[in-house]
């Protein structure tokens, strides 16, 4: 059973994503299609006056999947993207270890829905679900944690630089910990096994990562993109040398920057190079000084030259930060749409005018599914209290009061009472007003002190009735404690492995049945 609350309306979204899916005035123009409402013949359109490096792509994809065991729903999009009339769906994520967060399952399977969709409303084209790989992120603090049954697991990695080219020393013993926490659950043998092949087998984060992916998520032609490739980051490189050279991204943004943050936090700020100098075990930035370029906390300079020469020789050594790197995605991908989390959506809302400025189409951008996933016995709970998921969204003390509120025989509520104090201090004031004009703030103050007096009674009373709901109030936060772990989404703290231990491969079909891939509604799984 299917319920849904509008994201507004959940208390776990900011303004600007509220505002994003209402396409609301100040920030429409920040985006080219509508967020609930796209044409999405129009981004078919833009990307086919586009000249998409399609047979380069293609190469590059069947290398990278040379060593993975062959899934014909891949194999089949992968030579589809060659044909002009195939487009993309892509979302985009960091090789978290163990895949992260259980949001990381929902972004894929809805570019999977979308792709399915368009399918049928399109006939005469392909669409293909992309995931591409962030894995020359190097926030490790981020990437190395999972949350798994109360518990954070974290990874002693002792590696600096991109995630994506760490070697997987050390996982065994978290797999061995996962192994523990999952117990004898029906599929917990087999995602083991998988996770073991995925990490214990492969030479480093990202080629672990591309297997896992595949292994779960391939069998619905979902196509993964490694992005650090010297074939694809070739096809970048007149933005990457315009970047060294002339730096048109850093004023292009901040321009943007200026009307934006009149409304809204920013939420990415360009350097004037936003290009990083990218080899195994470092990952820095690159300056400007005078007539020469340095990577930060290395020795390493060039003068124009040696580093125009360093770009074509070795392209795959340097890494766009978050302003350029969806434009490369888009430059390589023949992409219609990009799916992204609320922070992913702030910072593409700043790049319209660069991909304007290179003349590379901009995708329609869609807010990723959020889901909450109940259990048997919460639902059970929650019935026998009478309380409904969508009211969980609201703090536990809320949550609790409420429901006092309304099962306790008590007056618990004093309106009668505030009417009272402000009817009598109705008439005191004007008998003070006929006295002395002076007086009327005396009486004004007694009045606040009054209504000040009765709401600290109101309360009292309240916390003496919720002592005969204890056993209610014990419940409505197990289940809050257990479906909001922390205080937080669950979505944004769980991770994927009890679900798929205990349902393997089904999990994710019932959660791809059940998603929206264009919506402005939460989605909660009963």
């Amino acid at each position: 059973m299917l319920e849904y609350i509008p994201y507004g309306k959940t208390g776990y979204f900011n303004q600007l994503v509220t505002d994003f899916l209402a396409d609301a005035p100040q920030i429409r123009p920040f985006y080219t299609y509508s967020s609930v409402r796209p044409d999405f013949t129009a981004a078919i359109e833009a990307r086919q006056q586009f000249n998409t490096p399609r047979a380069a792509l293609v190469a590059a994809l069947q290398q990278q999947y040379e060593s993975l065991e062959p899934m014909q729903a891949v194999q089949d999009n992968i030579s589809r993207l060659a044909n002009p009339q195939t487009f993309t769906v892509t979302t985009a994520h960091q090789p978290n270890i163990f895949t992260g967060y259980l949001y990381f399952v929902y972004k894929i399977l809805q570019a999977v829905k979308l792709c399915q969709e368009l399918q049928q409303q399109y006939p005469q084209h392909h669409f293909v679900p992309v995931y591409y790989m962030g894995s020359e992120d190097a926030d490790l603090d981020e990437l190395g944690s999972i949350y798994l049954e109360g518990k954070t697991l974290t990874w002693a990695a002792g590696q600096q630089g991109a995630v994506g080219r760490m070697h997987p020393d050390g996982l065994a013993q978290l797999i061995g910990q996962i192994k523990d926490t999952l117990g004898y659950a029906p599929h917990a043998g087999e995602l083991i096994t998988l996770l073991q092949k995925a990490y214990l087998e492969h030479r480093n984060i990202q080629e672990a990562t591309l297997y896992l992916v595949h292994a779960l998520f391939g069998r619905y032609g979902l196509v993964v993109l490694v992005p650090d490739n010297p074939a694809l980051k070739r096809l970048y490189i007149p933005v990457m040398k315009d970047e060294l050279f002339h730096q048109a991204s850093h004023h292009i943004v901040n321009n943007t920057l200026e009307q934006l943050g009149a409304h809204y936090k920013v939420q990415a700020n360009p350097r004037e190079i936003n290009l990083f100098y990218l080899q195994d075990g470092m990952r820095e930035r690159i300056v400007q000084e005078g007539d020469q370029w340095k990577v930060l906390h290395t020795s390493l300079k060039f003068d124009a030259a040696g580093l125009e020469k360093e770009l074509e020789s070795n392209p795959e050594r340097f890494s766009p930060n978050v302003i350029l790197r969806g434009m490369f995605q888009e430059t390589v991908l023949p992409n219609i749409a990009f799916i992204g989390g609320g922070g992913e959506i702030a910072y593409w809302l700043e790049l319209k005018a660069l991909f304007a400025h290179y003349g590379v189409p901009y995708p329609v951008l869609l807010l990723r599914n959020s889901l909450l996933l109940t259990d048997e016995l919460s639902a059970q709970r929650l019935d026998k209290l009478g309380i409904t998921t969508a009211e969980l969204f609201a703090t536990t003390d809320d949550i609790v009061n409420a429901y006092v509120k309304k099962h306790t025989n008590a007056a618990l509520v004093l309106k009668d009472e505030y009417a009272a104090i402000e009817k009598l201090y109705d008439s005191l004031e004007e008998k003070a007003r006929s006295i002395d004009v002076t007086l009327v703030a005396s009486a004004g103050a007694e009045r606040s002190r009054a209504l000040k007096s009765i709401g600290k009674l109101e309360h009292k009373f309240l916390r003496a009735e919720k002592k005969k709901f204890a056993w209610q109030t014990d419940q409505i936060k197990q289940v809050k404690n257990k479906l909001f772990p922390g205080g937080s989404l669950q979505e944004r703290k769980e991770n994927f492995m009890p679900w798929y231990a205990a349902e393997g491969p089904a999990f994710l079909d019932r959660v791809l049945a059940a998603l929206t891939p264009v919506t402005d509604q939460f989605t909660i799984i009963r």
